[in-house]
């Protein structure tokens, strides 16, 4: 499976189904009529997607649009339900993370508490990562783990979020009005805080 391949299952999936849990089982009963190679492809993609959208940056954005509530595992999951959103969403945000602000995903989060957020509303899709797993689980009759297959394969996935870029201080509002205009206007930044020690961007 290549990137074309991968991202029109990505696309057919938001068409089939109106829920993510839909998208899931839609996704999984497609992969499950796969080849075990393209299974595997298909969390190859994923991962090489993973990396691409694996920043400080986006992670700022991240963070403000979900009130600093985006640990490391948050943006792991966060960069799963960007890939959700298709490619062209995707390619938009990772060239420039303001790019959000744009989105209608986003745009029906602004102004609204996060308690009032619904389930399925929240920028996260944490089990789009189990989908590979359980399609090759299923054609395997549960025979080996997709991760160990990788492995042995010398496939390593990434499993958190590991930025190279800047790291700066996504509360500070003059640092995300200069990198994000659009979305601190939608999602306001109070005054500066020092970020605890380690807030969300790891310590090297």
């Amino acid at each position: 499976m290549d990137t074309d391949g991968f991202w029109e299952l990505i696309e057919r999936s938001a068409l089939r189904a109106d829920t993510p849990d839909d998208r899931l089982r839609w996704l999984t009963d497609r992969l499950a009529e796969l080849p075990a190679a393209e299974i595997m492809d298909f969390t190859l993609r994923l991962d090489e997607l993973r990396r691409r959208a694996d920043s400080h940056l986006l992670w700022g954005a991240a963070y403000r649009i979900c009130g600093g509530l985006c640990s490391d595992d948050g943006f792991h999951y966060f960069q799963a339900w960007l890939v959700g959103l298709g490619r062209d969403g995707f390619e938009r945000v990772v060239r420039d993370p303001d790019e959000l602000a744009e989105l209608p995903a986003v745009q029906r989060l602004a102004g609204r508490a996060l308690r009032d957020w619904a389930e399925d509303e929240w920028p996260s899709w944490e089990e789009l990562d189990y989908v590979a797993d359980e399609a090759y689980e299923r054609i395997t009759d549960g025979s080996e783990e997709l991760d160990v297959v990788l492995e042995r394969h010398g496939h390593d996935v990434q499993l958190t979020p590991e930025p190279s870029d800047e790291r700066w201080n996504p509360r500070d509002p003059a640092e995300v009005v200069a990198r994000f205009p659009r979305l601190a206007r939608m999602f306001p930044v109070p005054p500066v805080e020092t970020p605890p020690a380690g807030w969300a961007f790891r310590s090297a």
